[in-house]
């Protein structure tokens, strides 16, 4: 197996298993500080026993945090989270994902100004219609009240690109800096609930343990490796099976129906940048031919 396809397999099992989170953290029935403290303090914990276990079985384990590099895509990862679990509260879990879905955007334009990768003209005009498609489900957030949560939701996005495509400038194994990054929304999590005396208010911590400590250090742990293997672009396109995947879970199980400009501008979204990514792979493969073909040329 190639290291690309190697690439495409991981993040693929990542998107896959991402999908489950919001509904566990809805199943969880918590007070925002309370999930956002256990959610990211198990997965931190997850993951530094996870990589304890493999030093101590075979000496090449990665690193857990490659530098100061790590340290920092770790805190960006840790501040998308607070971002990411309080749009949850303040607007639907179908507006989240759709918005998420914009960080295939902003890699492209990270890619650009950090790494010189100048996109493609069909990205261009994809990210113009991605924008047209959120400005609707902006518009429709303000109608009910959760425009906050999409705010929310955009620096989420935002951060999560940031971090991809600062792993794939820095071409270090990035697998465990998201579940380390929770530390950082733990500590905050901690300070409010402390300083609001509430405790941890969880119904259902068996789903939020989980989330905390199988599927996000899963999930996170393929999809920050992902960029040492294929472009940051390409690995947020495997946040789309977050996107499609996870209001179908909502709908089925609690019964969120999704509002009207939610359903125009994620249907938008989805469907240009599928558009986008078949386009894109089309290309790769036309000149990963002419490449070959070149090469067996007599000189």
């Amino acid at each position: 197996m190639t290291d690309y396809a190697k690439g495409l397999l991981i993040t693929f099992i990542g998107g896959m298993i991402l999908t489950i989170d919001i509904p566990l953290i809805i199943a969880a029935d918590g007070e925002i500080w309370s999930v956002l403290f256990v959610r990211s303090g198990l997965s931190a914990v997850a993951a530094a026993t996870c990589w304890f276990i493999w030093k101590t079985i075979r000496s090449k384990a990665p690193p857990l945090l490659p530098g100061g590099m790590g340290v920092l895509i770790a805190a960006i990862y840790g501040t998308s989270a607070i971002f990411f679990t309080s749009a949850i509260f303040f607007t639907s879990a179908a507006n989240v994902v759709f918005i998420l879905a914009f960080n295939t955007m902003f890699a492209a334009l990270l890619g650009w100004g950090i790494l010189g990768e100048k996109p493609a003209r069909v990205t261009l005009i994809t990210m113009a219609i991605v924008l047209a498609a959120v400005a609707i489900i902006v518009s429709g957030s303000f109608a009910d009240g959760t425009f906050v949560g999409v705010i929310f939701a955009m620096f989420a996005s935002f951060g999560l690109a940031l971090a991809l495509t600062l792993t794939r400038k820095s071409g270090r194994d990035m697998g465990f800096a998201p579940m380390i990054g929770g530390i950082i929304p733990v500590i905050v999590a901690g300070v409010v609930s402390l300083y609001r005396d509430t405790g941890i208010q969880i119904e259902g911590p068996v789903w939020l343990a989980i989330n905390g400590l199988i599927v996000l250090p899963a999930a996170f742990w393929c999809l920050a490796t992902g960029p040492k293997y294929i472009t940051g672009p390409e690995v947020a396109m495997f946040f789309l099976l977050e996107t499609v995947l996870t209001p179908v879970w909502v709908w089925l199980i609690f019964n969120e129906a999704m509002t009207p400009s939610t359903l125009l501008g994620g249907t938008i979204i989805v469907i240009a940048l599928a558009v986008h990514s078949a386009i894109r792979l089309g290309e790769a493969r036309r000149l990963k031919k002419n490449r070959l073909n070149l090469s067996q040329q007599p000189a």
